[in-house]
């Protein structure tokens, strides 16, 4: 039986997974996102996770039948552009060219969030429609859209629902532009306010437990430990960042009314259902069709979701297409 790779990289972790021709996760690794060095070393760290994924699954590297990235950014022909929340990332970098030569297989390389947003609509918590939006709420906020079954990518930018404008003249964006939802739901934008918050004299204990936690930023875990503990500048954060995502999926399904809407990312995941249920009343008060909502729905693939959508790059599906007949049969329950 074949198996393949697939590298999902974040801008707090790199997630590696082996994976066999039915899907199943047959290895893993995981480790973090370097903050320094550029390119040249998160493609180093990320040969190195998928070299620890395969010792995982008992397999040698060389003898993958593929592996397939999932990147944040532009990509274009294996190379990465405007990865923003990646360290140093200036210009264009051939990330797919760097892989193969460092590890052997082809490698194909996709957006983040639009694999994501594909493993989750064949194997994930999107199978019942033929219509969804992945929103995937981590270190920054990223879409995915499946329309009558097939990934729309538009002419490449797609789905950037972390770019929807929701105040006119708002909050500063990472992507340097202005009321983005990104400005307020995202996790390096969120943790850029809490600091300055904290230089203004606010109390927080979100940056006392990355520092007990050995953790450089405020990752998912660090917030939702903080949100336990009921500290509450995380909780004013997080009901700043869910109006945020309520405005700006809204206004996205006014546009193209999808049957549902799939929470993933690091923050969506740890934060679950609860809070996928706070997003969903958010929405309400901006739908135009307001009696007939979209479903809300958590992720179900998990932290590897993104990992397991990168493989589908290289890895047939069941039926050799992109659309809702290439899906496995669906496993019992």
């Amino acid at each position: 039986m074949a198996s393949f790779g697939g590298i999902d990289l974040g801008g707090t972790k790199i997630q590696a997974v082996i994976v066999d021709e039915a899907k199943q996760v047959r290895g893993s690794a995981r480790g973090p996102t370097p903050t320094s060095g550029g390119p040249g070393a998160v493609a180093a760290s990320m040969a190195e996770s998928m070299r620890e994924a395969a010792a995982d699954a008992s397999i040698e590297v060389d003898a993958l039948g593929g592996i397939g990235v999932g990147s944040p950014g532009v990509v274009e022909d294996g190379s990465v552009t405007s990865a923003r929340n990646l360290p140093d990332w200036e210009g264009t970098f051939p990330l797919a060219a760097e892989l193969q030569q460092e590890l052997g297989p082809d490698v194909k390389i996709g957006n983040d969030v639009q694999v994501a947003t594909a493993a989750e609509f064949h194997l994930g918590a999107g199978r019942p429609f033929s219509s969804l939006l992945g929103v995937f709420w981590g270190t920054g906020v990223g879409g995915g859209v499946i329309l009558d079954g097939r990934p729309w990518r538009g002419r490449g930018g797609a789905g950037e629902i972390g770019h929807m404008v929701v105040a006119i003249d708002g909050a500063r964006c990472t992507c340097g532009r202005r009321g983005c939802v990104e400005a307020y739901a995202g996790r390096a934008a969120m943790e850029l306010h809490v600091r300055k918050l904290v230089d203004k004299g606010e109390h927080t204990d979100l940056l006392k437990l990355a520092k007990e936690h050995d953790r450089p930023r405020l990752t998912s875990g660090i917030w939702a430990r903080a949100l336990e503990k009921g500290d509450p500048l995380a909780e004013k954060m997080i009901e700043r960042a869910i109006g945020a995502l309520g405005a700006g999926i809204a206004s996205a399904i006014n546009l193209l009314d999808v049957e549902a809407v799939i929470l993933g990312g690091g923050l969506g995941v740890r934060l679950g259902p609860p809070v996928a249920k706070r997003i969903a009343d958010a929405m309400q008060p901006h739908l135009f069709a307001d009696s007939r909502p979209p479903h809300v729905e958590v992720a179900a693939l998990g932290d590897l979701g993104g990992a397991i959508g990168a493989s589908l790059l290289v890895a047939p599906l069941a039926g050799g297409g992109e659309g809702a007949s290439a899906r496995p049969p669906r496993a019992a329950a």
